[in-house]
């Protein structure tokens, strides 16, 4: 994380205001590559002092010196580049193909528990091989231009996002080690458990969240903001497509999907993810607000308040309530923290260019599924004799509803495809 900071954002954000300017994306490049390379440094040079003088990480060299390797491959991946010129087939071909060696390498290599070295490096490996790939192909549109080089220009911006990566860390991955801490291994399985299902469905809005980040910051450089507008409404009109029967079948089925996914002995799980499970509308709204929005229109310092308000209350809401709640308030704490930070986001995007919550586009949402909720009702009370059963009769009618009522937005997409 120190080593990125906030490279990542800024990278896809001054390389799509770049488009059609050879030179100027030469330049930009050049800049962020230099500032990454200078963190990198900085870390390597941390790191290597902690393994050897923290007993716990000098017992474990070996995997030290593949973490070592994996740092500075890192710097190497350039994906922010790749983002900002929109060339998400390469990114999408090469990462496949690799991902595929590495799991066929993993069934080959990895034997038994004994392997965890062999494993780490595997791992660290697919992320070389990647780093090659982007980094010799990314000067088939791009050279360095070492004589402009300006890092000041984009230091301070990085630091900024860098510290608001830092902070929302604290809402998120804290929050884990945190239960750990005042409670047990027990109920860190039930929240990580919980947390599972979450981060696959998110994955799906994110990756279209990505694929926007850019155009934007192009539509802004061209001074097209109708059209920037425009694709704010669509991103909206699709989250709430894809989020709210997402959100009401994983808490109506809960139970059944703990079942398949984890198997028994994790019941105490159900309340955590039916807790967690609004996160992916919260989470992809707050994406459009920062990524879409805020990101593109350079408020870098609105977003890391952001970052602090949720950290605050993240940070508050950890000591007062994961010691008595466990894992349940463990995820209250993180629905609250976001929450928090969707509220200050909104505030900062209604303040610039007027774009308020969509109150009424959610209520109207939710209302179209009441029928299909009745339908849930219908399934578990009357075929939950087989929790296999119940769940892919849910699927099938999620499925079916969703076309019938979503039918004229599917074919819409359809169409903007083509």
């Amino acid at each position: 994380m120190f080593s990125v900071m906030g490279i990542g954002i800024i990278g896809i954000r001054e390389i799509a205001g770049t488009q059609g300017n050879a030179e100027n994306r030469n330049k930009v490049f050049s800049n962020l590559f230099i500032l990454n390379a200078s963190l990198t440094a900085v870390a390597l040079v941390i790191l290597a002092v902690c393994i050897f003088t923290i007993p716990d990480l000098r017992e474990n060299r070996d995997l030290m010196y593949v973490g070592v390797l994996k740092l500075i491959s890192n710097l190497f991946v350039i994906d922010w580049f790749y983002k900002g010129l929109e060339k998400f087939k390469y990114i999408t071909n090469i990462t496949l193909s690799i991902k595929f060696l590495y799991v066929i390498a993993v069934f080959i290599l990895v034997k038994d528990s004994g392997d965890c070295t062999v494993y780490y490096l595997l791992c660290t490996l697919m992320i070389t091989l990647n780093a090659i790939a982007n980094f010799v192909y990314a000067f088939k549109y791009v050279r360095f231009d070492l004589k402009s080089l300006n890092i000041k220009k984009y230091a301070k911006t990085n630091f900024v996002l860098g510290v608001y990566c830092f902070l929302t860390s604290m809402y998120t991955s804290f929050n884990v080690a945190y239960l750990g801490f005042v409670s047990n291994n027990t109920e860190v399985g039930y929240y990580t458990t919980a947390t599972k299902l979450f981060t696959i469905i998110i994955a799906l809005y994110t990756a279209f969240t990505g694929v926007v980040q850019p155009r934007m910051s192009s539509l802004l450089s061209e001074n097209k903001f109708d059209e920037f507008i425009g694709l704010v409404k669509k991103s909206t009109d699709l989250l709430l497509a894809i989020t709210i029967p997402a959100v009401l079948f994983t808490c109506t089925f809960s139970p059944e999907i703990i079942r398949i996914i984890s198997g028994e002995g994790y019941e105490g799980a159900i309340t955590p993810t039916r807790i967690v499970m609004p996160l992916i509308f919260i989470i992809g709204y707050e994406q459009i607000l920062v990524v879409q929005i805020l990101t593109p229109l350079k408020k870098d310092k609105q977003i890391l308040f952001n970052s602090i308000a949720g950290a605050a209350i993240g940070l508050t809401l950890n000591i007062i309530l994961v010691g008595k709640y466990a894992s349940t308030g463990s995820a209250l704490v993180w629905v609250m923290s976001e929450i928090t930070v969707l509220i200050c986001a909104q505030y900062f995007v209604t303040k610039f260019i007027k774009v308020s919550f969509p109150f009424k586009k959610l209520v109207k949402e939710i209302a179209l599924y009441i029928p299909l909720m009745i339908l849930y009702w219908v399934i578990l009370n009357y075929m939950n004799h087989n929790f296999i059963i119940s769940f892919a009769s849910g699927t099938i009618a999620t499925g079916i509803y969703m076309f019938l009522v979503k039918r004229e937005f599917i074919n819409g997409i359809i169409k903007l495809r083509k």
